[in-house]
């Protein structure tokens, strides 16, 4: 795979979480401070061949983002792009709507905060789109984001409940719209890959399933968005060096040993699960556990834990904890 160290596009990239505090009356609102603090953490982390992550994804899936006001999430994402700015990196967000105007509206406005790259995930309707009416959604925000000054990455995830899957007919087209910086391909079959990147070996394609890091490079994935890579950075950002280098045993060896913590990234509570596990890492296991999403029960904090120590104990072996 022909590399290119200065396109963020061939790194792996942090999908940060929310932190929050209780204010006094016992409501939970956003610990700035703390946010900020761990995504600039993680971005100073190394991996084994000296690289770092390559962009900053705030307020996504594993950030709340379903949860949180337009004001919260603007708020949160102005605070960010402070620390995106300091590391020289793309601060990238997502946008879901109904429709394709109110989508619009929603590039525009993450624009104003410091966004560089919106993650477009398909419209939030009931009813399945037509292709020619998904086109025309994420058309529309393309225009949108060409007078932002933006770019657009369409988001497939049809392993994830409730969002229509796009077909391989429509990311081809998606991909050739010029506000398109790359595709967002979140599936544990990257079979989608592989068919995309033989017929178009240009295509910038982010894989977006830790559990298949590896498996997404081999298809042709350039870099990925990480949830298990912020919990443990040197390891994320090394298995993306080797992949990249095309030493895949060895990028194997590091999706092995976290294989117990990164099969939490492909569960429906991917985000109370791994946002305890980062709060296990950082000896906060209460502020990990402060979400405006699902309250985990016993077994699966036990669960968490023992997931957590496992892929801790096997990094350390091969000295890949920060």
């Amino acid at each position: 795979m022909e590399t290119n160290n200065t396109d963020w596009r061939y790194t792996v990239m942090p999908a940060v979480f929310t932190w929050f505090k209780e204010s006094g009356s016992g409501a939970l609102e956003i610990d700035f401070d703390a946010t900020n603090k761990q995504a600039a953490d993680v971005l100073k982390a190394q991996g084994k061949g000296g690289s770092r992550m390559g962009g900053l994804v705030a307020s996504g899936t594993l950030g709340e983002n379903s949860y949180l006001s337009n004001e919260q999430r603007l708020a949160l994402l102005k605070s960010l792009s402070e620390v995106a700015k300091e590391y020289n990196v793309p601060l990238i967000s997502g946008a879901a709507a109904e429709t394709k105007e109110e989508l619009a509206n929603i590039v525009a406005g993450l624009a104003t905060v410091g966004v560089d790259t919106v993650m477009v995930m398909p419209p939030k309707t009931e009813a399945t789109p037509s292709d020619e009416d998904m086109y025309a959604y994420y058309e529309l925000a393309a225009i949108a984001a060409k007078e932002a000054g933006v770019t657009i990455m369409p988001y497939n995830n049809p392993d994830a409940a409730g969002y229509h899957a796009i077909s391989t007919e429509l990311l081809r087209k998606l991909a050739a719209l010029p506000e398109v910086t790359a595709l967002k391909i979140s599936t544990t079959d990257v079979s989608t890959i592989e068919t995309l990147m033989v017929e178009n070996k240009d295509l910038k394609i982010l894989a977006g399933v830790d559990t298949v890091t590896v498996h997404a490079g081999l298809a042709g994935a350039c870099g990925g968005i990480t949830g298990v890579g912020t919990i443990f950075p040197k390891a994320s950002v090394s298995m993306q060096e080797y992949v990249l280098k095309g030493e895949w045993a060895e990028a194997n060896k590091i999706s092995q040993a976290m294989n117990s913590i990164s099969y939490l990234d492909a569960q429906p509570l991917l985000m109370e699960y791994l946002k305890f596990a980062m709060g296990i890492h950082h000896n906060d296991e209460d502020g990990g556990l402060r979400t405006l999403g699902k309250k985990l029960t016993q077994q699966q904090i036990d669960d968490v834990r023992a997931r957590y120590v496992l892929a801790k104990e096997r990094l350390e072996a091969l000295d890949l904890l920060d």
